[in-house]
């Protein structure tokens, strides 16, 4: 049987024009010696800064030191597998993490791996966990408040969408509470949260996933986590993998409120990985550029104008200083970075003023701008009242003979630090900080005893809403209290204590 040529040619002529060619080219590496997660690779001459590269059992590495005839990389988890004599390749890709909704409620990795054993996640867009921060042009100024839900903070140091309010204090002073107590206070606000654990006990973290989900805020929230167990090339990187997740957001125009828990661990991680990279040491054994490593991620928070979508991130740092030193190199860092700092005392934690709020050192760079307008008019006099209060204080205790009028103002001062304290988990409502701050700044809490206070402050609250909620609506709105509300709300608080009193 004789094949037609014609056939055969045209045959191949259809395979030749179909043929891909399956070949690529990939540059590749070898370990010249590793430990401490850090690993030395020769060749790899066109590898980018802070690209990941590939080992051969699968394991990652970011390359931060580009040298003349090697290249310095920090491994992503664990490197016992790893060899001298190992292949290593290029990924062409800088480090990336999955965005999106499909990570409210989750807790994962700074890679963006599920750690919380509710499957994979279904992401169809990845960013970059680097990125500029943007510029001035595109950004709003910071005027709409972020609530707290903590009525020392609301009154007297305001946080604004778009601010970065530092918290700061010694360890064991509720710092990681305040954060809670906000991410808390978000519950049907239309604000996405990310929760950034840096370097803290798994324990410690499951303690609070807890909380939220008994309060109903995972839904609205993300974890990134880097426990203490984890590498410091992991701890380094997951604060701005938490930052890219919630810039996905922010470009979209959503608000999002992301903590990071906390940057002095984060300092130490950065400084372990450098001096293992063999980087010159500076103050304290950090790397010079230790600066720069806070700057970029918190420059990446503020608040975007309309054309650019009008989202927004609040960034809620969180600093530990030893013994109260606040002129520590990293807590002065961070304090001349940041937009104003909430400072909690151990003296006032252990005397049982909690919050520990200090409202000397505690100060909001925006101010009076992230607060509604009855708000700033009743709580303005808050803070000089309760400095005289603090200077007559001390001034007492030498002088046992105080005329009326000191008395009244050290009666006045008590029933203020009793007002602002406030137990966990338990945020107020714009209304109910309000009617508060109005009572003790017109003197109606006086003539109730100083153990009382709480109680007749819950009594009061409870008063309102049962007998007089539409004066609860009204104080929602924040405008400014008019002369007609304001008498009338002063004789339902005289109603009101003798109900209390009887």
């Amino acid at each position: 049987m004789q094949t037609n040529p014609i056939n055969i040619s045209s045959a191949l002529k259809e395979s030749i024009l179909n043929f891909v060619s399956s070949a690529h080219i990939n540059e590749a590496g070898r370990v010249l010696q590793v430990g401490d997660g850090i690993a030395k690779i020769y060749g790899l001459n066109s590898a980018m800064s802070g690209e990941l590269l590939e080992f051969e059992d699968g394991t990652k590495g970011i390359a931060l030191n580009l040298e003349e005839d090697s290249i310095g990389v920090v491994i992503l988890g664990d490197d016992t597998n790893i060899r001298e004599g190992n292949l290593v390749t290029r990924t062409g890709k800088i480090a990336q993490v999955p965005v999106g909704d499909s990570l409210l409620g989750r807790i994962v990795d700074p890679l963006g791996n599920p750690l919380d054993q509710k499957g994979n996640i279904k992401a169809d867009k990845y960013r970059t966990v680097e990125r500029v921060a943007p510029g001035v042009l595109s950004r709003h100024k910071v005027d709409v408040p972020l609530q707290t839900g903590i009525k020392a903070i609301d009154s007297m140091v305001p946080i604004g969408k778009g601010q970065r309010q530092l918290i700061i204090g010694d360890r064991q002073t509720g710092k990681t509470s305040i954060a809670i107590d906000t991410i808390i206070n978000q519950k049907d606000k239309d604000v996405y949260c990310v929760y950034v654990a840096i370097g803290q006990k798994r324990s410690n973290v499951v303690n609070i996933v807890s909380i939220l989900t008994e309060h109903d805020a995972m839904k609205y929230t993300t974890i990134v986590m880097a426990g203490a167990s984890d590498s410091a090339s992991l701890q380094y990187l997951s604060p701005y993998s938490g930052c890219a997740i919630a810039e996905e957001w922010m470009e979209n125009g959503k608000d999002v409120l992301i903590v990071y828990d906390d940057l002095s661990k984060h300092a130490v991680a950065y400084r372990t990985m450098s001096l293992l990279l063999r980087r010159p040491p500076g103050r304290e054994a950090y790397p010079g550029d230790v600066f720069y490593l806070h700057s970029r991620l918190l420059e990446r928070a503020g608040r975007l104008s309309k054309e650019y979508g009008g989202g927004s991130i609040t960034a809620l740092p969180i600093i530990e200083t030893y013994a109260g030193d606040m002129s520590a190199y990293i807590p002065t860092n961070v304090i001349s970075i940041t937009d104003g700092q909430i400072y909690l005392e151990t003296e006032a934690f252990n005397s049982g003023i909690r919050p520990a709020i200090n409202p000397g050192l505690s100060v909001s760079r925006v101010g009076g701008s992230a607060q509604r307008p009855a708000m700033k008019k009743i709580a303005g006099p808050l803070r000089m009242e309760l400095a005289q209060y603090r200077e007559l204080e001390a001034f007492a205790q030498f002088s046992s003979d105080l005329d009326k009028d000191t008395r009244r103002r050290l009666r006045h001062g008590e029933r203020i630090v009793e007002v602002l304290k406030q137990p966990q988990y338990s945020p107020y409502t714009l209304a109910e900080e309000l009617l508060v701050f109005f009572a003790v700044t017109k003197y109606c809490l006086l003539d109730i005893n100083v153990e009382d206070i709480t109680g007749f402050v819950a009594y009061l609250i409870g008063y309102f809403k049962d007998w007089h909620q539409n004066i609860m609506d009204t104080l929602m709105k924040g405008e400014i209290i008019s002369e007609g509300l304001s008498k009338e709300m002063l004789e339902i608080i005289e109603a009101c204590k003798k109900s209390y009193l009887a």
